[in-house]
Formats: structure tokens, C-alpha cells, sequence
């Protein structure tokens, strides 16, 4: 079945919303799973629904994208829009997370590679325990930020609307796709495919930990470094809860 945006009959759009109201379940809990949010469970759901919505409306399938995959991006799209708006992360938070950032492009910088766990922990000062907790406080910031790099702005489609009417613009999104590659290479296997298993296959923070053996806590912890280290190299400053899903 085709879907045309608003020209779908309203017997057809609402067979649409039934079908992926699970969709927008599973990136609202993608977002409670990780403890990215203090949020109502409700509220989310609510925010997906307002996205799944506007995809109905926005979805051009000229476009090579499935409908379920620009609906997916719609859903977190709309759950992210309300959590930066209520601003939730304190500034010390904000602070911390962008400490660790100057520590990584440091070290990274000094050694020619991606700063080890212990390496990361005494450049800030801290035991390995400590920095471990310091990442639990600053996942929130980190959760759905792949977006966000992808377009310098976490809207997407006019990031590529833009490209499209400005030449320039386009061979900067390029580029910025490339130095993204490049960045998201120089990461260790097995944090390639933890952003791959998140962010490309869809699976919760405790999916992953069962694919890897490893612990949820220690997936969001891992994704937390990886998403930091990419901002670093990237030179993006950090946003609320910008994971998922």
C-alpha cells in the first residue's frame, strides 16, 4: 500500500495509525529503557502519535525511504521536540558531559586513537568507577544523537531540502557524512556494531546487551562513550537526550 501523505482517506489513515501505533510504543520505550527521561511513559506515546501523525501527512513515497523507517524518524523526531522543550538535563550535567568531550578530542588527539576507558578516567581526574557513573549521569544527553550529526540541526528533512536548493550546502552535508564514516571507523568492532544494533536495527538498549553478553547498563555506558567521542571529533555541542530509536 502506498501512502500519500494527506491525500490518504481517513478509513485508510486510521488503519495506518493502528498498524504502527506498536512502532511508536517500541521508540517511546527505547527512550524509557535506557533512563533517558524522566518523562511519563504516557507522555511519550502521546509525543510519538503527534509524529506518527505528521508523517502521515509529510510522507512522500516518490522517496526512496520506507514508510516505516521516515515514520520512525518522524516518532523520535516529535518525542524529542517536547523533551529539549521541557529542558530537563541540568546545566551540570550539561557541564560534565562537555568536559568529557575536551578530554576525548585530548586524548585522542595526543595518542592518534580513541581514548581507552582508564585513559578517559585519569585525564578527568577520576577513578574508573567514578567516570562509569559520570557517564550514567550524562546518557540522557547522548541517547538519539546520531540525527543530530547526520544534520548539524536534528531536522533532517530540511537539512536535505536545503542541500537540494544550495549546491554548497549539499557538498557540506557530504562532507560532514564523510567525517562522520571516518569517526564512527576509528571506533572499536564492538562499538560499531552496538551504534549499528541501536541506531540501524532498531534494538533496545537490552537487546543489545543480549547480543553482546553484556549488561544494559554497560551498553549505555559504551554508547554513552562512542556518541561523546563523535561529538568530539565533530565539534558538536551536546543536546538534551540527543538516541533513539
Amino acid at each position: 500500500m502506498q501512502h500519500r501523505g494527506l491525500t490518504t482517506s481517513i478509513g485508510e489513515r486510521e488503519t495506518i495509525l493502528r498498524r504502527y501505533l506498536p512502532l511508536v510504543r517500541r521508540v517511546a520505550w527505547r527512550f524509557r529503557s535506557g533512563s533517558a527521561t524522566q518523562a511519563e511513559f504516557d507522555d511519550l506515546i502521546a509525543w510519538g502519535i503527534l509524529g506518527l501523525l505528521d508523517a502521515l501527512g509529510r510522507y512522500d513515497p516518490t522517496r526512496e525511504a520506507l514508510f516505516a523507517t521516515y515514520a520512525r524518524f518522524r516518532i523520535r523526531g516529535a518525542i524529542l521536540d517536547h523533551l529539549r522543550a521541557l529542558d530537563w538535563v541540568p546545566r551540570s550535567v550539561r557541564e560534565k558531559a562537555a568536559a568529557v568531550e575536551r578530554v576525548a578530542r585530548l586524548v585522542e588527539t595526543r595518542l592518534g586513537r580513541p581514548a581507552s576507558e582508564d585513559e578517559m578516567a585519569r585525564g578527568l581526574g577520576l577513578s574508573l568507577t567514578a567516570y562509569r557513573d559520570l557517564l550514567g549521569q550524562i546518557a540522557p544527553m547522548t541517547l538519539v544523537s546520531l540525527d543530530d550529526l547526520r544534520s548539524g540541526s536534528g531536522d533532517d528533512d530540511l537539512a536535505l531540502d536545503r542541500a537540494a536548493l544550495d549546491p554548497l550546502r549539499g557538498l557540506l552535508r557530504r562532507e560532514r557524512l564523510r567525517l562522520i564514516a571516518e569517526a564512527i571507523g576509528r571506533l572499536s568492532e564492538r562499538d560499531q556494531l552496538l551504534l549499528s544494533l541501536y541506531y540501524c536495527d532498531g534494538l533496545t538498549m537490552k537487546e543489545v546487551g543480549s547480543v553482546l553478553g553484556l549488561t544494559e547498563s554497560r551498553v549505555s555506558q559504551l554508547h554513552t562513550t562512542a556518541m561523546l567521542r563523535l561529538r568530539a571529533t565533530l565539534d558538536v555541542p551536546p543536546r538534551v537526550a540527543a538516541h533513539a530509536g
